[in-house]
């Protein structure tokens, strides 16, 4: 590819991601992710990934296609996508910060994980897909995937969470997580990143 081809390339890349944050920015604003939004949003990832190698793009086309899969946009899934494009247009953090370790409340040290016949539950938005995607990979490694009970091993928290947690809908998790690990629960509290480094 000629160096003019690269310019050519990254600006149009550089473009395709001003339109595809405004388009999230616009979708966001009334904190409700509709049928005809997300169907909007998946024909222009769909469109867009066909001519750009940008990560953030093709990831999130990935996303939108799995979740649009089986014709079906359930209320969590709906609840992923928006927590995703919350994640892509900020302000409160930005496309693949590492989540806030010093608010949250991690298990330190974070423990070793073992993946057969250990339960895990997943709670906020992934970098990894959506939450059925992280449970099949625990499943692929001879774990299970669940909601959140007194035999949860792991609860993952997704790597886009904010310094507001506690006053989001998957804070909830945490906070009974929390309960139950200090009533003596062996529940340890990991972030996404940790538990990636064990697949």
């Amino acid at each position: 590819m000629s160096e003019f081809s690269k310019f050519n390339r990254a600006r149009l890349d550089d473009r395709q991601v001003t339109e595809l944050i405004g388009m999230a920015r616009g979708m966001m604003a009334d904190d409700v992710l509709s049928d005809a939004e997300i169907e909007y949003m998946y024909k222009w990832l769909a469109a867009s990934s066909g001519t750009t190698q940008n990560p953030m793009i093709n990831t999130l086309a990935a996303r939108f296609e799995d979740v649009l899969a089986d014709g079906i946009v359930d209320e969590e899934e709906r609840q992923d996508l928006l927590a995703a494009l919350k994640a892509l247009a900020g302000p409160d953090f930005e496309m693949g910060e590492a989540l806030k370790s010093t608010t949250l409340p991690l298990c330190a040290p974070a423990p070793q994980i073992a993946f057969p016949s250990a339960r895990f539950t997943f709670t906020g938005a992934f970098v990894f897909g959506t939450r059925k995607a992280c449970e099949a990979a625990v499943e692929e490694r001879g774990g299970k995937g669940g909601s959140l009970r007194k035999d949860t091993q792991f609860l993952v928290i997704g790597e886009y969470a904010s310094d507001d947690w506690i006053h989001s809908t998957y804070g909830r998790k945490i906070e009974k997580a929390v309960d139950l690990r200090d009533a003596g629960v062996p529940i340890n509290i990991i972030s996404e990143a940790h538990w990636r480094t064990f697949l």
